[in-house]
């Protein structure tokens, strides 16, 4: 064993435990469960200089002496490590306002995962809770920057954000819900009470009047000089284009030209036609592609009117991702995995275990807007969430005991989005879909993560307008006109995220493909699986090589 290298894998574990404390709490370290993040210029300075360091210092092994284990560390540190300190240099934080992605929306998703399960956690929290206000004073004073530097978000996000803070401002602080946090079980009806107490007055005098100010800001001076929604992409903003392309790196993994993965974008949709055809021929007794997505957008029969019966369908489809996981993969997860229904956040997204086993891996639904949710979609959005999608993946990593901590818990999009991706598919070959209704939730799936190849691009290199992006998704995908407009905010909001899905999916399906043809009757498709997921998550082209050595190996 290298014991330098495994020395700076735990040296930068440490470091991101310390300068990430709510994404330590959430695994299950409390030791720095009394503050929030920092988020002003100098923080960034340093973490960027950090990042810098720990990438330059694990490429100066050399790769000949490692082990092949060691080798993987030492490749996924440097991307981790140099691909987060790229996209950062692009100074993001400086238009950072998106009613979808932006923090006043995930905050109240991530605050009741939270795993206060003692008392000292809970008096933590209270210190945490009250440092909130510190860290949006801090976003405003970026925002600031921003307008200074002529960089600022787009009209239409500043304005939702606004009333999104008006809205929380005007609940009585007992039903805000960023104290819809978990209690320690010892705690009693009357001490509950008094700690809620505590933390309602801590929300009334610290942290709102923090948010009215970043709400002031917004509305005073940010919303003046920002960008019109026909301006919603980075190449619209100064330096956009090289921050662009530090997002696409960091979260696709591999250096793409944002002109071929629109291209890619476009043969990906235009592939799908034949496939809605098919099945819209025996479901819906249509071969018309516009009357297809009219029905699947429209007709209230192929809808939800309500949250429970979405939560008790994410089950359903979660049961049978358990029930067949077994014959496809020989390493499985001990964590559990269940669904919970959430007000707020994306439609759907998954939270892995806590490593202490405090919370197990959990697939949020959001059921806020029923309608929104088609009846087809959530087999192939529990697969992709839950089993044999992220739970997998997520949950077998955090128990690899055997590599470094930061790659049990690191994600990278373009892997863990791949994957996600993949097993959509993968479950038609599992035989998980009851009908051809629930397979052509498969294919609205591939549409939307289609359709977001060609959208993103459009938007953030090729000068886009958001109405230009909502109308080509709308003519080339059965998606709710509603959500259609709620996603093509979160791109804008998160530039480069949205790529990883499918670009992820084509790399994956190749290199299956490739170990194929290359193995024939040796190929074992559990053991693929297991390769995949056995190291954890890793750049697409470490993967690439892991196949290729396994392939050779036989």
């Amino acid at each position: 064993m290298n014991v330098d290298l495994a020395r700076l894998a735990e040296d930068y574990w440490q470091y991101r435990l310390a300068t990430f404390p709510t994404q330590s709490m959430m695994l299950g370290d409390h030791r720095f469960d009394d503050h929030m993040e920092s988020m002003s210029r100098d923080a960034e300075d340093a973490h960027i200089s950090s990042l810098r360091g720990f990438a330059d210092r694990a490429e100066a092994f050399d790769a000949g002496a490692l082990t092949a284990d060691e080798r993987i560390t030492r490749e996924v540190l440097v991307h981790v490590a140099r691909a987060e300190a790229g996209e950062e240099e692009g100074r993001l934080a400086e238009i950072d306002v998106n009613p979808a992605v932006g923090f006043q929306a995930m905050l109240p998703v991530a605050f009741p995962q939270l795993p206060i399960t003692e008392p000292e956690h809970a008096e933590a929290f209270e210190s945490k809770l009250g440092d909130l206000g510190r860290l949006f004073d801090e976003r405003t004073e970026r925002l600031r920057e921003g307008v200074a530097a002529g960089r600022t978000p787009v009209d239409l996000h500043a304005r939702g954000v606004v009333a999104a803070l008006d809205a929380q401002l005007a609940l009585d602080p007992a039903d805000d819900p960023l104290l819809r946090v978990r209690v320690p079980a010892s705690f009693d009806e009357a001490r509950t009470a008094e700690w809620k107490g505590r933390l309602a007055r801590i929300l009334e005098e610290k942290v709102r009047p923090a948010y009215l100010r970043h709400r002031n800001a917004i509305a005073d001076e940010v919303l003046p000089a920002s960008r019109s929604v026909d301006k919603p992409g980075l190449c619209h903003v100064p330096g956009g284009d090289a921050a662009y392309r530090a997002a696409m790196y960091r979260y696709v993994t591999l250096d793409k030209d944002p002109e071929d993965v629109h291209r890619i974008g476009l043969e990906q949709v235009e592939r799908l036609e034949a496939e809605y055809l098919d099945l819209g021929s025996k479901v819906l007794g249509s071969t018309d592609l516009v009357e297809i997505f009219d029905r699947l957008r429209n007709d209230p029969e192929l809808h939800f009117s309500e949250g429970p019966p979405i939560v008790v369908a994410a089950e359903a489809a979660l049961a049978k991702g358990k029930a067949a996981m077994h014959e496809y993969f020989g390493r499985l997860p001990k964590a559990d995995c269940l669904v919970s229904e959430t007000p707020s956040g994306p439609i759907a997204f998954y939270f892995p275990p806590a490593a202490d086993g405090s919370r197990p891996g959990t697939f949020f639904v959001n059921t806020s807007e029923p309608a929104n949710w088609g009846t087809f979609q959530i087999q192939s959005m529990a697969f992709h969430e839950g089993i044999p999608g992220h739970h997998l993946q997520l949950a077998i990593a955090q128990e690899l005991d055997d590599v470094p901590q930061f790659r049990r818990n690191a994600f990278i999009s373009a892997y863990g989005e791949g994957w996600g991706l993949y097993v959509e598919r993968l479950a038609e070959e599992m035989e998980m879909y009851d009908s051809d209704l629930d397979r052509i939730g498969m294919l609205w799936g591939d549409s939307m993560r289609a359709c977001r190849l060609v959208v993103d691009t459009g938007m953030h290199a090729l000068g886009w307008t958001r109405q230009q992006a909502i109308d080509y998704v709308v003519a080339n995908s059965p998606m709710a006109v509603g959500q259609i407009e709620a996603e093509i905010d979160r791109y804008v909001g998160m530039a480069g995220q949205a790529l990883s899905y499918m670009l992820g999916r084509i790399e994956l399906q190749g290199l299956r493909a490739e170990a194929e043809k290359t193995m024939g009757d040796r190929f074992d498709l559990s053991g693929f699986h297991d390769l995949v997921l056995g190291s954890g998550v890793v750049p697409l082209d470490t993967l690439g090589r892991m196949v290729r050595e396994w392939t050779a190996a036989g």
